[in-house]
């Protein structure tokens, strides 16, 4: 049988570990997983030597802001940078685009705009806000993955806050249809405007029991309705014990971080006017960062993904009382979070769990695992060269990150999206939670 591409690596990460093997593609999904010198028929083939081939990442937390905000980042800029990083699956949140999806129609308007524009797949978070209650079904029915929604403000007026009522009313009508709630968990009562435009006052604002006493919340609902929920971004290990618990107890109820928690401590921020360091909720401590490292490792916490929200470079000028908030990774994840992780004695088979596998399980996606019958989402990645950021040199729509000027460990050589490598052109298409292909 004749395939379309047979890659070789001494170093595939496989769902059981890391071994020499030869991955066969046909018709853009993986065919056959054979040993590393077996006689694979194919059209084409790739030898990788020692550089590692790895699944495709899956990122779950992307705020794309197209249409409306596209100034901020788009489909083209986005998934080029994410195709540049190993990512090759994104889920797009539903606020920051104008307008938010929270209603079929709006959906229909992102779907067009994505249309053409994509160097690899994407879906949709669908919202949940005051007043769309009505629209959650048909949204699911529609295909998005989950919904969204927030305890606290949001940052954008279209996208309100749910309050604790309306909330309830939002966890039952999405266990009726057994669908996903991902949850922005900060309890606005525990939330302060900064005295100041400094690091150490921003941080103050937004402590660690804000999100305690959200994901507390979560949980009750969550025992409550029978939904399952996804807390996002956890910055606070607060929060781990809870989470611990309700996992321990059987409940639905599951959690990410993003690799600016794992990989930056608040000592790093040089000063006020660092804002490429600001997000909500924001980073905390070293012991924090520790502690949370601690929550991958025992399961707690079972994804790693970017919450890549970008913005103009004149919304991030100022300082921490004043710029928008949102971390600019969504390139530099994966070499980012290895970096830390074999400092620490994390193996690679870890990260892709953290990054690629956890987050498909979470969307139900064919994707995040190289085996037979997945799609052929597939990187090549040297574990072992180092770089710089340079920020100029990224893909997405402006120069801003945290990391620029670090020396990360990890070069994303080749990136293949369901069998095809990806290039110039874009080969992406619009992802449903329906959609099996």
């Amino acid at each position: 049988m004749n395939h379309d591409l047979v890659i070789r690596s001494r170093r595939v990460v496989l769902p059981d570990g890391e071994r020499p093997a030869a991955v066969a593609v046909r018709d853009g999904r993986v065919a056959a997983i054979a040993s590393y010198d077996a006689p694979l028929p194919a059209s084409a083939e790739t030898r990788l030597g020692d550089t590692a081939l790895l699944p495709g990442l899956v990122d779950t937390h992307v705020h794309i802001n197209e249409p409306g905000r596209t100034e901020w980042e788009g489909f083209a800029t986005a998934t080029r940078a994410a195709a540049s990083g190993g990512v090759t699956t994104l889920i797009d949140m539903p606020l920051n685009s104008l307008p938010p999806t929270v209603t079929p129609s709006a959906l229909a308007l992102k779907r067009a705009a994505a249309d053409g524009a994509l160097f690899v797949d994407v879906g949709f978070w669908g919202g949940a806000v005051p007043g769309n209650g009505i629209y959650l079904r048909a949204l699911h029915d529609a295909g998005v993955f989950g919904f969204k929604c927030f305890t606290s403000d949001s940052g954008v007026p279209e996208f309100p806050p749910l309050s604790a009522a309306r909330m309830r009313e939002a966890f039952q009508e999405i266990a009726s249809f057994g669908g996903l709630v991902v949850v922005h968990a900060e309890d606005p009562a525990d939330l302060t405007a900064p005295s100041s435009g400094a690091y150490g006052d921003f941080l103050a604002s937004r402590p660690a029991s804000a999100e305690r006493r959200a994901v507390e919340r979560v949980i009750a609902l969550a025992a409550e309705t029978g939904a399952r929920a996804h807390i996002l971004h956890l910055s606070a290990a607060d929060c781990l014990g809870p989470l611990a618990r309700a996992r321990a107890d059987g409940l639905p109820v599951t959690a990410e971080t993003c690799p600016h928690y794992l990989t930056l401590c608040a000592d790093d921020v040089p000063g006020p006017s660092a804002t490429s360091y600001k997000c909500c909720p924001p980073i905390r401590d070293t012991a924090n960062r520790d502690a949370l490292w601690q929550g991958l490792d025992t399961g707690v916490i079972s994804c790693v993904v970017t919450d890549h929200s970008p913005c103009t470079p004149e919304l991030k000028r100022g300082d921490f009382a004043t710029a928008w908030g949102g971390v600019s990774s969504l390139q530099l994840g994966l070499p980012a979070v290895w970096t830390e992780a074999r400092r620490r004695g994390h193996s690679l088979t870890s990260v892709v769990r953290w990054m690629a596998e956890a987050p498909a399980a979470l969307a139900s996606l064919p994707k995040g695992r190289i085996a037979v019958g997945r799609d052929a989402d597939l990187v090549a990645f040297d574990p072992d060269a180092d770089f710089t950021v340079d920020a100029a040199s990224l893909h997405h729509r402006h120069p801003v990150t945290p990391y620029e000027g670090r020396t990360l460990s990890g070069v994303v050589q080749a990136t293949w999206l369901r069998g095809t490598r990806v290039g110039a052109a874009p080969t992406g298409r619009p992802l449903a939670r329906t959609d099996t292909r």
